[in-house]
């Protein structure tokens, strides 16, 4: 270690080896600071014994110049940075390294990928080290034809450092470009996201922008869980992420979505939705909203046609709502299994009659008004229990709030804002109140699986972080028998078309006349299943919907829910059964053992 006074030495020669010219002052400048340097630092280790209060003023003296130093170094490379021309800054800061952030892989619940990034170049320009903007433009439009010559001519002409011509070209015009050798024109490497499904999970991925980052569904939902911060720090620029894993089955996409575009086409429907969802955990393993988008082609996801109908869109959803109000009347003790109601008549409120699609003019047990989906006698076990009991109970259900999921896109119930008898009336067959179909799906998974109202999500979660999130809206009890209401349908009721042999399924019709100029249309429908299997250990609901079906050859004239949407449900059914482990079976009791034992759904 060099001594201070040799440091002090070598300062003075150095000085004097210095031009004579320079003024006396400016030589001995280095000298009585490097000499006020060292004296602060002795004098800061208590070097020369001073006091104790000259050491402590020499140690904050000395941080402060070591601060000053650092702040001086890092302005004199904003400087640099801002003197430096934006191309060299470019090539510099990122060589070859990828621009736009790289993303992580999603994948299905089996591994299957459905989204990841590949490498894409992107054309660049520096118009200011370009020697023939001419025969730039004429170069460059001949291997690139969907570029305007004009205003490439343009944006060339000026002066600027760094222009992006070109986003995401192919490696056959990166080529014949760079063979052109033209200067001022170069490549950076982009990350750029590719969904190799397609079409299949699109409105559940959503889709990114050209600088790859997320915009709708998942993609969106990755960004603001922290991706965004990492981008702007520019710590997401290579692969070491770790995978996203949804719940989303890819088989049971492929079917869902095979089938819905069958119905909507054979039922000239002008759009369809379904999905399948784990009654058990709340996971989503399907979801598909028609029409759809290829994911790909991220211009597409934000057209209003192509909205996700099961999140973003609002419905009266019809007779399966009617479930929520036999579960409500059944729980509250004032009715069971053995209760009757008269249909014998229409209600009367002021100007308004609600009536029975097809009325059979008698008193019916309960289990007949389910079967016959009676409006009347469903309003009347809803007004039997009054309007708040009502407005209470769906509010447990979580049906007059929001519904948020992982999915960005999501929309609000549509609520009365005077909600008197009339629409307790109405609401309890599943008029007035329009909902997110997830959010009908929600509530009804809580009817089967025991009374435990679970949130649903696009994430793969366990048994017992779903129980840890569940919610108890109903009592077991309850639960048996709205299973044995929901199979007892598909045996003898409005369901029959989703019996498929072997799956011992249940479900409910529902058929909602849409609002068209204020008017409910008796001619356009949208017609709703909600089918779950196996009916004695539920584990699955598929909800299908179709957009105004229209009657078709072997409909007999018929345009509601137990022609179109359970059919195609009872299809889904049969086919993703044994997808998801669940193989036919040759054992399949009556719906009445459902309900003779209660002490099996209070365990479940």
């Amino acid at each position: 270690m060099i001594a201070p006074a040799a440091l002090l030495a070598r300062f003075r020669n150095a000085l004097a080896a210095l031009p004579g010219s320079l003024p006396r002052w400016l030589l001995r400048l280095p000298f009585l600071l490097a000499r006020m340097l060292i004296g602060v630092v002795r004098s800061a280790f208590g070097r020369g014994r001073p006091e104790p209060h000259a050491v402590a003023r020499a140690r904050i003296l000395l941080c402060m110049l070591v601060f000053a130093g650092v702040y001086l170094a890092i302005a004199g490379r904003l400087a640099m940075f801002a003197s430096a021309p934006d191309s060299a800054l470019a090539r510099r800061g990122l060589g070859t390294d990828a621009v736009a952030s790289a993303r992580p892989d999603i994948l299905d619940r089996n591994g299957l990928v459905l989204a990841t990034d590949v490498k894409s170049a992107s054309l660049f320009g520096e118009p200011n080290r370009i020697i023939d903007v001419d025969e730039a433009v004429e170069a460059l439009t001949a291997v690139l034809p969907d570029l305007d010559g004009n205003e490439l001519r343009q944006r060339l002409s000026t002066k600027r450092g760094f222009i992006w011509l070109k986003r995401d070209i192919t490696p056959q015009q990166q080529r014949e470009i760079h063979n052109l050798g033209l200067p001022g024109i170069g490549f950076m490497t982009e990350n750029r996201r590719v969904y190799p499904g397609g079409t299949l999970g699109a409105h559940v991925m959503g889709s990114t922008n050209i600088d790859n980052q997320g915009i709708a569904g998942i993609e969106k939902w990755v960004d603001t869980g922290g991706l965004a911060d990492l981008h702007l720090a520019g710590f997401a620029s290579d692969r070491q992420q770790e995978p996203i894993e949804l719940a989303l089955d890819l088989r049971v996409q492929h079917v869902l979505r095979d089938e819905l575009f069958t119905a909507k086409e054979k039922f000239k429907a002008i759009a369809a939705a379904g999905t399948v969802v784990d009654v058990r955990t709340g996971e989503i393993v399907a979801m598909v909203s028609l029409p759809d988008f290829d994911a790909n082609d991220p211009a597409r996801s934000l057209d209003p046609k192509n909205l996700n109908r099961l999140t973003t869109g609002v419905f009266e959803m019809g007779s399966t709502f009617k479930a929520l109000t036999f579960a409500m009347a059944l729980d509250s003790g004032r009715f069971n299994i053995n209760s009757t109601l008269d249909a014998r008549g229409a209600l009367q409120f002021g100007r308004f009659r609600i009536h029975d699609y097809h009325a059979e003019n008698r008193v019916l047990t309960l289990p007949e008004v389910f079967l016959y989906s009676s409006n009347i006698g469903t309003a009347k076990m809803a007004l039997a229990l009054g309007v708040d009991a009502h407005k209470a109970f769906l509010a447990k259900a979580g049906q007059l709030d929001r519904l948020r999921t992982e999915l960005p896109e999501s929309a609000a119930p549509i609520v009365p804002k005077r909600w008197g008898e009339l629409n307790t009336a109405t609401i309890a067959f599943g008029h007035g109140l329009a909902v997110a179909p997830l959010q009908a799906v929600m509530a009804v998974n809580a009817l089967v699986n025991g009374g435990n109202l679970i949130p649903p999500t696009f994430l793969k979660r366990t048994p017992e972080e779903a129980q840890a999130l569940g919610k108890q809206i109903i009592k077991p009890e309850t639960s048996a028998k709205m299973r044995y209401l929901l199979r007892l349908n598909a045996e003898k009721g409005s369901a029959k078309k989703v019996n498929v042999p072997g799956f011992y399924a249940g479900g409910k019709t529902g058929t909602a006349e849409k609002v068209i100029g204020g008017r409910y249309s008796k001619t356009k429908l949208l017609t709703t299943f909600t089918g779950i299997f196996p009916m004695d250990n539920p584990q699955y609901l598929v909800l299908v919907i179709l957009d105004e079906p229209q009657a078709v050859e072997g409909t007999y004239g018929y345009a509601t829910a137990g022609w179109n949407a359970a059919p195609t449900t009872g299809k889904i059914i049969s086919r993703i059964g044994p997808m998801l482990g669940i193989m036919p079976r040759t054992d399949v009791p009556p719906a009445e053992s459902l309900l003779a034992n209660t002490t099996l759904a209070r365990a479940q």
